[in-house]
């Protein structure tokens, strides 16, 4: 496969992967967390490229299921000083240097009362790693081990600003109808809560917008589309909880992604539903069977990120993943490292590409049933070459093996795994067998 830059048409014209770098661009100082005002200002950037986003506000002290949405995090200035004045770590040159929801300190300590409010990654010595503590106050900063390893005995002085304080937890919502009118959906889900990470935080949302974009400007389509841009973990768990979602969604979702990790230009990766043979499972083994064949595939013991929640028992829905870089196996994951040299805009358009055959390969998955006994007579129909000569029959060959598996038991999906033709190819063939009344779609 070569290098995709130009993709699909969205809503003003072609989606390149230069688009999408450059939104990662503009959200990649935010700080983010689970909730606040960087969750805020993230949405209010995407609901610039759609503005079909809604905003929803759901109140702390919430009780989601198990969970309850937290109070909201927000911090303005944070540093720690020397006793020279000197500021040795500042969240203004980084926001991974405070560890996530750091209640407010304002003190001054020796190095020894420091040393243990210091996190570091010990075997990556020379990143900021990324640290949270969400549901148990606490401060904290974050630095390099090298930098750890270079404090002298001193006097320091340690201060964050910030507040946790009754607010909300905020998500955005994205529903595109059917055309047909058509009751069954298709899910997608990304989240909204790291702060200064290229691939694992904003490679998803800016490859799922642009998804949306291009599904808005679709003249026909088969499905209704959900689309929700949460925080990890408990935004999943507090969209299920609202409202009748998980009622509807376990009565109309037929497939559904988490996207996530889709910037870098490594190999694919496939995180599987617990179920392992959805539908939504099955499409993406087809489309990166022939599109990148050398994709890594894991389980759902290998999970990690929304696929939990969605997959819960109770739940049960066919969610799976496609991912550059899988989230946890690579080694920028979580720290400083991941950032804006990491991800591509070709890494990006690839992973947008393969989304849209995805969804392209959904939303023409029929069964297709024959209308003639025997093979038809495709010459006085113009689909056999005049001339009879040596490769001519190859052209053919794919939709006389179409035929052959299309006895209305096969969806698209399974005969493209039968015949070896990758589904982008099997709707044009598809196209011109209905035209010329040889088949037809039975649901």
């Amino acid at each position: 496969m070569g290098v995709i830059v130009e993709t699909r048409k969205g809503l003003d014209g072609m989606i390149s992967g230069q688009d999408i770098y450059h939104l990662c661009a503009e959200m990649f100082p935010i700080c983010r967390s689970i909730t606040g005002n960087g969750v805020r200002k993230t949405l209010s950037i995407l609901r610039a490229i759609v503005p079909e986003l809604v905003l929803h506000e759901v109140p702390s002290g919430t009780k989601v299921f198990d969970w309850t949405v937290p109070k909201e995090w927000n911090i303005h200035e944070a540093w720690i000083k020397d006793s020279t004045g000197k500021k040795i770590v500042d969240f203004a040159e980084s926001n991974l240097r405070v560890v996530g929801y750091s209640s407010p300190v304002d003190k001054k300590v020796r190095l020894e009362e420091l040393k243990p409010l210091i996190f570091t990654q010990p075997e990556q010595p020379d990143v900021i790693p990324y640290v949270t503590s969400y549901y148990k106050e606490r401060y904290g900063f974050c630095m390099s081990q090298n930098e750890k390893n270079r404090l002298l005995e001193d006097t320091y002085h340690i201060y964050i600003n910030s507040e946790l304080k009754q607010g909300s937890l905020t998500y955005g919502e994205i529903l595109i109808p059917s055309t047909e009118g058509n009751k069954e959906e298709i899910f997608l889900s990304t989240y909204i809560c790291h702060p200064s990470m290229a691939n694992n935080e904003l490679s998803g949302p800016a490859v799922t917008i642009y998804l949306a974009r291009w599904l808005l400007a679709k003249k026909v389509r088969r499905y209704n589309y959900r689309i929700i841009f949460i925080p990890e973990t408990i935004g999943s768990i507090t969209y299920l909880a609202q409202g009748n979602h998980l009622t509807m969604m376990k009565k109309y979702v037929r497939a559904g992604f988490n996207i996530s990790c889709v910037g870098d230009d490594r190999t694919y990766s496939y995180v599987a539903s617990r179920n392992g043979s959805t539908l939504a499972d099955r499409v993406v083994k087809n489309v990166l069977s022939f599109a990148y064949p050398e994709y890594r595939a894991y389980t759902f013991l290998q999970r990690g990120s929304d696929e939990r929640q969605y997959n819960a028992p109770g739940v049960d829905l066919p969610v799976c993943a496609v991912c550059r870089s899988k989230y946890g196996e690579y080694p920028e994951y979580h720290t400083s490292k991941d950032d804006m040299e990491l991800i591509s805009p070709s890494g990006l358009a690839g992973a947008y590409d393969v989304y849209c055959q995805c969804i392209e390969a959904l939303e023409h998955n029929y069964r297709y049933q024959t209308q003639c006994l025997c093979e038809p007579q495709l010459g006085k129909r113009g689909l056999y070459p005049t001339i009879s000569q040596k490769g001519h029959y190859q052209e053919v060959r794919k939709m006389m093996d179409f035929l052959a598996y299309a006895d209305g038991k096969n969806d698209l999906i399974e005969i493209s795994n039968i015949i070896g033709m990758p589904v982008k190819d099997l709707i044009l063939l598809v196209e011109k067998l209905e035209k010329a009344a040889l088949i037809k779609a039975v649901d």
